[in-house]
């Protein structure tokens, strides 16, 4: 089991730290709503990994990968999200507009959406998917118990979370902060336009 756990621990730190829609979707969301927003996505994402974690480790893999519609079903909805995200980083910040009385309002929502940003990052990316099903395939051996496998993900989710935390908590430093914010609007609109890029190569992408 040591080196199992050697193995997950150096593909996983390696396919986090990759860049990608979940890095993208921390970074403009922290840069947009500010730290709370980046580190509820960053929470969002690694709920995100249990859905896949749930259907790796139950043997829904072998469904997904039997029938690829699934697959290609999730791949259209991840990418008309991302490309949404993206779009929706050219148009104004509409939680600046309010009035000071709607701000405790807006802010609930814009932290609720932070979240769902996260989650919905995660759990609609069909690479994400093939990373899971390839790991606990070959990594995981068949005599591996269940439990010793929930606590995979779970480790798997933890790394998540703090990696996307650390980089929410960077973007937001005060040093960083102030340089940050004289590009703010240029970084949301460079950032939007990797996550629509991301988005539109995913849906046109040929399997």
């Amino acid at each position: 089991m040591d080196a199992q756990v050697i193995s997950i621990l150096a593909i996983t730190c390696l396919a986090v730290i990759s860049p990608g829609p979940d890095f993208a979707m921390t970074l403009r969301n922290s840069i947009r709503y500010g730290r709370t927003s980046g580190l509820l996505t960053a929470l969002g994402i690694a709920c995100g990994i249990s859905v896949h974690v749930t259907y790796t480790v139950f043997g829904l893999a072998y469904i997904l990968l039997e029938n690829s519609w699934l697959l290609e079903t999730m791949k259209v909805m991840g990418a008309c999200y991302l490309a949404w995200i993206g779009i929706s980083s050219f148009l104004p910040n509409k939680q600046e507009e309010k009035s000071a009385a709607e701000v405790g309002q807006s802010e609930y929502f814009s932290k609720m959406a932070a979240f769902r940003n996260g989650f919905l990052s995660n759990a609609l990316n069909p690479k994400t998917a093939l990373f899971f099903i390839a790991l606990f395939t070959q990594v995981v051996s068949p005599t591996t118990t269940l439990s010793y496998q929930l606590f995979l993900g779970l480790f798997i989710a933890l790394v998540h979370l703090m990696w996307f935390a650390v980089v929410a908590l960077l973007l937001t430093h005060n040093r960083l902060e102030t340089v940050i914010l004289k590009s703010k609007r240029v970084i949301e609109k460079v950032t939007g336009a990797c996550l629509l890029g991301l988005g539109l190569k995913l849906l046109f992408h040929s399997n």
